[in-house]
């Protein structure tokens, strides 16, 4: 591949981070990446196999921003394994909350299917890191890290989605999350001790 073609690659890209994070994941066709890109509608199939590997190229852009984000945020926390991971949660539903259709894109399997293009190596060191801090935390159910990160991760996701459908205001009464990400914590982790 030569250098114009990496870039007209990496303009595609950007053109569809662009496009989902203004028009959100239906917005996602060859077609209007394409016009974005300032390129003819055949041109991305010269650069992507399919569309699900542009729109998987563009999902491992928003992990890799993700992944940043909350490193950041874990960054700011401390030692404290606990701290870390409530950091690092926080920074999960931040990122959810200012990249919606990034954020849906990135958990849409059902798009990103077969995209043969590693995306799980993008994805999966976040999870991991999940993994690792509840297993430095050693949650009192006994139950293996893994498990308890997966329900964790889990949780949060359906607090962001919840928080994104407008549900979560509407059954709480606020928008505040600080509140049920501390019992969301408890409620995987166990009370913090005093």
């Amino acid at each position: 591949m030569n250098d114009h073609d990496t870039g007209l690659r990496a303009r595609l890209v950007t053109a569809g981070v662009e496009l989902v994070t203004r028009e959100g994941v239906h917005a996602l066709t060859l077609r209007e990446i394409a016009r974005q890109a300032g390129v003819s509608h055949g041109a991305p199939r010269r650069h992507f196999a399919t569309h699900v590997e542009l729109l998987s190229a563009i999902a491992r852009h928003g992990f890799q921003e993700l992944g940043a984000a909350v490193a950041a945020a874990e960054a700011t926390a401390g030692d404290a394994p606990r701290a870390r991971l409530a950091a690092l949660s926080r920074g999960y539903l931040d990122y959810a909350t200012a990249n919606p259709g990034m954020f849906e894109l990135m958990f849409r399997h059902d798009l990103l299917e077969n995209s043969g293009t590693g995306l799980r190596k993008t994805s999966l060191p976040l999870f991991e890191t999940f993994a690792r801090l509840v297993a430095e935390v050693r949650p009192p159910s006994g139950a293996q890290p893994a498990a308890v990160a997966g329900a964790l991760w889990a949780n949060l996701h359906g607090l962001a989605q919840l928080r994104a459908w407008g549900s979560l205001q509407l059954a709480t009464g606020t928008d505040d999350i600080g509140p049920l990400l501390t019992v969301t914590l408890a409620a995987h982790l166990g009370h913090e001790p005093r």
